[in-house]
């Protein structure tokens, strides 16, 4: 191992390196992987094919199967491989470069399930106002927004992660790229990039999950009046982005707003905001949502009787 800043590889440690315990892993996580495409595709292809797409909800949810999409498959095709891998590597460039798309397309997640809590706000609290408020034109302006503002914490990110010494070891106790276990390794004093992380990362984290609950919990507020259908569709729709919101939400809080270190324990939960949560979102936003249930039946149906035209 080099000196100085001329670290040129990683060794991530991974998940075990119990030979089977990996096997059996990656089994596991090829089927997620599969389902995660087979589900986030779905809802793509079913929202953009139907008028669904003309609703702001579902706007949002054809955004957010693709940042579930791309977040997972900045991590998890690297993971299968070192699973079945005698060494596990990475380069010094593609570590940086994974660190700051995952931070990216994480960052934007958030700020995309932000977006649909503000939307379901202003449906069930301003529904005489919905169609003026949640215009299309508004809807383009809040995913800029949202890559935006993923970016930017993913740019302070890299950046306090980029100049860092790395002067040995270089075994990453984790199966990613992650600023923390960098920290670890960097042959400096990290405590004051630590706060700045905590600060980046967990406060964003924090404030944003604190928002969704108030915005959640006034929908709740609001809908208490209302006939009951009215109010179980509403409680139904809330439920699933609560869901989802837990979570993905949980794992980063506890990963993130704590003091810059490293637990065993991280590496479970960052499955959790990785591979768990966007292969449950297709699940969690199918299974409780008629309208979308309705779409699925009459594009894919429509499609199959087209094939079966084409074949006779």
């Amino acid at each position: 191992m080099e000196s100085g800043n001329n670290v040129t590889v990683f060794i991530l440690l991974g998940l075990s390196q119990n030979r089977n315990i990996e096997i059996l892993c990656f089994v596991l996580f090829l089927f997620c992987y599969i389902v995660i495409w087979m589900g986030n595709l779905l809802i793509m292809i079913s929202i953009t094919c139907s008028p669904l797409i003309d609703k702001p909800m579902y706007f949002f949810l054809n955004y957010l199967s693709l940042s579930d999409l791309c977040f997972t498959s900045t991590v998890t095709p690297k993971l299968m491989t070192d699973l079945l891998a005698e060494k596990k590597t990475i380069s010094y460039n593609n570590c940086m470069t994974q660190l700051f798309i995952l931070h990216f397309l994480g960052g934007t997640e958030i700020f995309i399930l932000t977006g649909m809590a503000y939307d379901r706000c202003v449906a069930i609290c301003k529904p005489l106002h919905y169609t003026i408020i949640m215009s299309r034109r508004k809807c383009h302006m809040i995913i800029v927004a949202c890559c935006t503002g993923g970016c930017v914490h993913s740019a302070s990110q890299f950046l306090l992660t980029i100049f860092l010494p790395f002067c040995g070891p270089n075994e990453i106790d984790h199966y990613f790229c992650d600023v923390y276990p960098l920290l670890k390794l960097a042959c400096t004093d990290t405590y004051r990039i630590g706060l700045l992380v905590i600060v980046n990362s967990g406060l964003i984290a924090l404030v944003t999950f604190v928002i969704l609950m108030v915005s959640y919990f006034l929908i709740l507020y609001t809908i208490r009046a209302s006939p009951a259908e009215s109010r179980a569709k509403a409680l139904s729709t809330c439920s699933s982005h609560i869901t989802v919101v837990v979570l993905f939400f949980v794992p980063v809080l506890f990963v993130y707003i704590r003091q810059p270190t490293t637990y065993p324990e991280d590496k479970v939960f960052a499955l959790f905001y990785t591979i768990i949560a966007p292969m449950f979102n297709p699940l969690i936003y199918t299974l409780r949502n008629m309208e979308m249930k309705n779409a699925l039946r009459k594009v894919w149906c429509r499609k199959a009787l087209l094939i079966g035209r084409q074949i006779i």
